[in-house]
């Protein structure tokens, strides 16, 4: 009789294959894709950052009237005492028949309450547009603090948010001070970049003038980054921000000294080249997070939407900086308001500990299954085996991140993994218990438990699911480590046993000694 060809165990050994090839690397270190681990297990240094969105409210509104402004010099409308303060923004029109004209303009900005008397604006955002640009402030921050740590060089850090409005950074291999420092660092750093029109009326009384004097004129008082005690005196009104950013470079300038060069989008190109065509004589002040780093004279018109930033920068310095800058601005202060390093010996001993609490379950599966059913639990040890390598093997292949939670889960993988086959011999026992031959036990066993098998393993499968997408950091390690290894044991068990019992079922019933195959003894009656 013609063999028919067995597709479950050609799956399995495909399977198998694939487990092995792709956990050598992480079971070994070896070159290929490998697991990495998480902060728990190689140590590092975990962050709970804090937003301050009030702050990311003002420069809204610092942004909205630097917007007017460029509005009003577009369209040659004379405004008076255009001005940004904490919780709105006001100016005074001096021309009634430019109404028109910046009603329009005010109207095509979503989110604003507008209140006019006499030419006299105060602009306010609305209460859902606050909550917008709080929401917006924390997701911005962590997508601008992840590109950052990519760049910084670090291998799969967590950047999550945690509750209402703080930020989970986890940041594995931190192992040195100065690594710990230059990440702390980045990560705070505003990287917010202005420029801002010098104000040369009263910039020569600078050093006895207050802020609130400053203010009354619509200007401010910031320091040199070289030299705080050295005070500028800028228009308040920004020429225009970050936001126009589109590139930052470390580089060096002809003396060989570190530098920044930038590059603006189209519109901060045109704003950038059209005040600077208006002002050749004045000086433009480069402020990056409140200091002023650099306030040049313009000689000509400067076209091209590029320029650059010095101020005596290290070659470190210069290249966080950039990182900063390309990566995005933060929206609103970061604050620090928990820190907590993972030294990499603890880590090591969580390894350890978990290794041995791993094998010593497998061990003891192992022992026990062969006790129990003989070949029968050999073959489901191999099933084991093969889904334990298929759980590192997916994990590796995604570059997903090992925790201690996720040790957890694979531990609990081992029994899982021998569950499904604890039901299937059960199974395949019963048909033996009701007089019937080898080959009908096994395939009425496989079919009466596979329906069950798969129930309980898909309501696992869901919870873990939900786990993932609920939980932070642990939780989710744990929740990817469950997933697969349930996905893994429906494959070995309900495939890959059922696959090899259909290749030795001619030496099963040849030998007829089901104590040996299944550990299933006739009961005399």
């Amino acid at each position: 009789m013609k063999k028919s060809f067995n597709s479950k165990l050609f799956f399995f050994i495909i399977a198998a294959l694939f487990g092995i090839v792709l956990s050598i690397p992480s079971i070994f270190q070896t070159q290929g894709p490998k697991i990495t681990l998480g902060l728990d297990l190689q140590g590092g240094l975990n962050l709970l950052l804090g937003v301050k969105t009030e702050e990311a409210i003002k420069t809204r509104y610092s942004s909205l009237a630097s917007g007017i402004n460029f509005y009003a010099l577009e369209e040659q409308i004379l405004l008076d005492g255009l001005s940004a303060q904490e919780d709105s923004v006001s100016f005074e029109l001096l021309d009634s028949n430019e109404k028109t004209k910046i009603d329009n303009y005010l109207k095509e900005i979503q989110g604003l309450n507008v209140s006019e008397n006499n030419l006299k604006y105060t602009i306010t955002f609305t209460e859902v547009e606050i909550i917008n640009i709080e929401n917006y402030a924390i997701e911005q921050a962590i997508g601008n603090i992840r590109n950052r740590l990519d760049q910084f060089g670090l291998s799969e850090p967590s950047v999550t948010k945690q509750g209402e409005d703080s930020i989970l950074v986890q940041l594995p291999g931190i192992k040195t001070q100065e690594e710990e420092q230059r990440a702390l660092e980045l990560i705070s750093k505003g990287g917010h970049l202005q420029m801002m029109a010098v104000d040369e009326a009263r910039n020569a009384r600078v050093n006895t003038m207050t802020p609130l004097e400053a203010e009354s004129y619509g200007d401010v008082i910031l320091p040199f980054v070289n030299n705080p005690n050295q005070k500028i005196l800028l228009k308040a009104i920004p020429i225009l921000d970050g936001a126009m950013l589109t590139d930052a470079r470390a580089a060096y300038d002809q003396n060989g000294q570190p530098i920044i060069n930038f590059t603006l989008n189209a519109q901060g190109g045109k704003i950038f080249g059209d005040f600077s065509g208006k002002n050749v004589g004045n000086r433009m002040a480069v402020v990056l997070d409140g200091k002023v780093y650099s306030a040049p004279v313009i000689r000509e018109r400067i076209g091209g939407g590029s320029g650059q930033i010095s101020g005596g920068f290290s070659v470190q310095e210069a290249s966080d900086i950039a990182i900063a800058l390309r990566s995005g601005a933060l929206p609103a202060p970061i604050t620090l308001l928990e820190k907590r390093s993972v030294g990499p010996s603890l880590g090591a001993d969580s390894i350890k500990a978990s290794m041995i609490a791993l094998i010593s379950g497998a061990v003891l599966v192992i022992v026990f299954m062969i006790f129990y059913y003989g070949i029968a639990g050999i073959i489901a040890n191999l099933a084991m085996v093969v889904n334990i390598l298929l759980v590192i093997a997916v994990m590796a292949l995604f570059s997903a991140t090992l925790t201690l939670p996720g040790m957890a889960g694979i531990i609990l993988t081992v029994g899982m993994a021998v569950d499904a086959n604890v039901i299937i011999n059960e199974r395949i026992r019963e048909g033996f218990r009701a007089g019937e031959n080898f080959i009908k036990s096994m395939e009425n066993g496989y079919a009466n438990a596979s329906r069950a098998i798969f129930d309980s393993n898909l309501t696992s499968l869901i919870a873990a699911v939900l786990l993932y997408m609920c939980g932070t950091g642990a939780i989710k390690g744990f929740a990817i480590t469950m997933s697969i290894g349930i996905v893994a044991s429906v494959i070995t068990a309900i495939v890959g046993t059922h696959g090899i019992f259909r290749m030795l079922q001619n030496r099963i019933i040849k030998s007829g000694n089901y104590a040996l195959w299944f550990g299933y003894k006739e009961r005399k009656v």
